[in-house]
């Protein structure tokens, strides 16, 4: 129970060195001499290397391990824990006396693994069409492994859909939506315009990403409000099983391998949807932005819907990390061809189009400035093409889609999407609250898929 609570608080579990016994006093004591709970075997190395563990993220009382003494190398700290971790799926990191252990994570390596990654990548190709060869591989596989088709094949012929009031602001309107996809099952959101608008305009898809209030939250929304007062016409939609999609589906519905096939479609059926019944957007013009995981499925909707000229994945995509949701790593497209990476298939994806990463000094994007954009612009190097693939790194900021990151992003559309800069003024932006930019407000439509069970059997019928 200690160690349960250390866990809860985030505090260094620490190990008492007073029940550590030599093995032949165990052997003596024991029934079971040879299976041993961690928590025994971790105190003993704190006292043979001098060592603390820190397990907070896991409570080490729930593991045992056969033979542990066999495993130990009392020459090598190092070799010991690789033997004695490694079988329980656990993993380590040492930082001074202090060695943090955790559950091997799928989705996250270090950035040595990742410029590894890289470099293994990259000796497949030398110019432009060992590239393209290898690209198509890439992006072949990935639709093989995202699996889409199931679920196109099982959209509604005839949707139904809500479209909610035009609401006028200072430069741009704002219109809530709600669209049936599969069978019961709605995606919800809004479309910002310009309030004075002619002719074709373009459309930047926005899917957001984990942060609290998702697209409901503030500077989602300054964003959204900002690219059409800029002029351009922008669509952002609800995460799988976040807020309205929450009253159908229930949050937990979210930790589904097909959440990141159903976040997939709702972008591409968003996307479709406004080309087909707009008459202001360009489809020459059409580009995606997203934050986190938000940046996973910008990502996404490209790879899946090659009308995307421009692209702006915001502290995301790098090469030792997959995203640690299923939403975006459920169908392990990171995979593809033998073995690839994000940024491989962001520029499989959209090579030699143009595309702004945004990262920053405080997460895992830290490494871009030196380890991914160096790796992507050799590939947009092979058309001439280095002035397309941008890179905004804010040393100094950490994981968020604050201000200085969506500046960048407004100054690259305005060059790449002829949008007007002179109309970036977020303070001219009204903050809505989450009701306001909400269709059913929990009041779902007869019909409507009303627990993850439903979705769940609708599924293993597209199968």
């Amino acid at each position: 129970m200690r160690l349960m609570l250390l866990a809860l608080f985030g505090v260094v579990a620490s190990f008492s060195v007073a029940t550590a016994q030599s093995v032949a006093d165990r052997l003596a004591a024991s029934q079971t001499p040879y299976t041993r709970p961690l928590t025994a075997i971790l105190a003993d190395l704190e006292t043979q290397f001098s060592v603390r563990f820190d397990c907070r993220n896991f409570d080490p009382a729930t593991r045992t391990l056969d033979f542990a003494d066999s495993r130990i190398r009392p020459y090598s700290l190092e070799e010991t824990l690789d033997n004695i971790l490694k079988p329980l799926d656990l993993k380590w990191e040492q930082g001074g006396k202090t060695i943090r252990v955790q559950p091997y994570e799928y989705h996250r390596r270090v950035p040595a693994d990742g410029e590894k990654l890289l470099a293994w990548l990259s000796a497949k190709y030398d110019d432009k069409t060992s590239w393209e060869k290898r690209a198509a591989e890439v992006k072949s596989d990935a639709l093989k492994i995202l699996n889409l088709d199931p679920f196109v094949r099982g959209l509604v012929a005839d949707p139904d859909i809500r479209i909610g009031a035009i609401e006028k602001f200072d430069g741009y309107t704002a219109q809530n939506f709600a669209m049936e996809t599969l069978p019961g099952l709605y995606v919800c959101g809004t479309i910002y315009a310009p309030l004075k608008a002619k002719g074709k305009r373009p459309l930047i898809i926005s899917p957001a990403g984990h942060w609290p209030e998702a697209r409901y939250r503030a500077d989602q929304q300054y964003r959204m409000a900002t690219f059409a007062r800029m002029g351009a016409v922008a669509v952002d939609m609800d995460i799988v099983a976040w807020g309205e999609s929450e009253h159908q589906l229930g949050i937990d519905a979210h930790q589904a391998s097909y959440a990141m096939q159903v976040q997939v479609l709702w972008s591409k059926v968003v996307t479709d949807w406004i080309l087909a019944t707009r008459k202001d957007v360009d489809v020459e013009r059409m580009a995606a932005t997203g934050g986190s995981g938000g940046g996973t499925h910008t990502l996404m909707i490209a790879l899946v819907d090659g009308r995307f000229s421009v692209l702006a994945p915001v502290v995301h995509l790098v090469s030792h990390f997959d995203g640690g949701c299923p939403c975006e790593s459920g169908r392990p497209v990171a995979l593809s061809a033998g073995g690839s990476a994000m940024p491989e298939l962001l520029a499989a994806v959209m090579a030699p189009k143009p595309v702004i990463t945004v990262s920053d000094g405080g997460d895992w994007t830290h490494t871009y400035p030196t380890l991914e954009q160096p790796y992507l612009h050799r590939i947009w190097g092979f058309y001439n093409a280095q002035h397309n693939l941008r890179n905004a790194h804010f040393a100094d900021e950490k994981h968020d889609y604050g201000p200085n990151k969506r500046m960048a992003v407004y100054r690259f559309f305005a060059d790449h999407l002829g949008l007007d800069m002179n109309q970036v003024d977020e303070q001219k932006v009204v903050i809505r609250p989450n009701e306001a930019l909400q269709t059913f407000r929990g009041e779902l439509p007869e019909g409507a898929i009303r627990s993850a069970a439903e979705l769940e059997q609708l599924i293993k019928t597209l199968q």
